[in-house]
């Protein structure tokens, strides 16, 4: 049973950063791509990143290039989502996804999904 779990959301101020992780687990994760989307209220949930678990290609909503940087940490089985220059646009909760196969970037592509983290940036 694959389990995603994250963490480090919390209350920053814009231009502050934040750093998201995602442990994974129930599973070798080899094969997979891992992706970290957004949903604020009342809107879709958007793509934000994602990585390739084995090669490690990135890839990145133009909204957050050069600011956000996803990355993942082989031997502890963890997707990190390394947030700087943050904006209250930036406001959502933030989940932590998985799927077989190549990178998507639509949510519905993907299989597992954490519980989310809550990410607030004032003004």
């Amino acid at each position: 049973q694959v389990r995603l779990v994250e963490s480090g959301g919390g209350l920053v101020q814009a231009g502050g950063s934040l750093r998201l992780s995602c442990a994974a687990s129930g599973r070798t994760f080899s094969g997979y791509a891992m992706g970290w989307f957004r949903q604020a209220p009342e809107k879709e949930r958007e793509f934000v990143a994602s990585i390739t678990w084995s090669s490690g290609r990135t890839y990145y909503a133009d909204s957050v290039k050069g600011r956000f940087t996803i990355s993942r940490d082989n031997t502890k089985n963890t997707v990190y989502l390394q947030m700087n220059s943050l904006k209250p646009d930036g406001t959502a909760v933030y989940y932590c996804a998985a799927r077989q196969g190549s990178i998507q970037y639509t949510h519905v592509a993907y299989d597992y999904w954490g519980q989310g983290t809550q990410v607030t940036v004032s003004s």
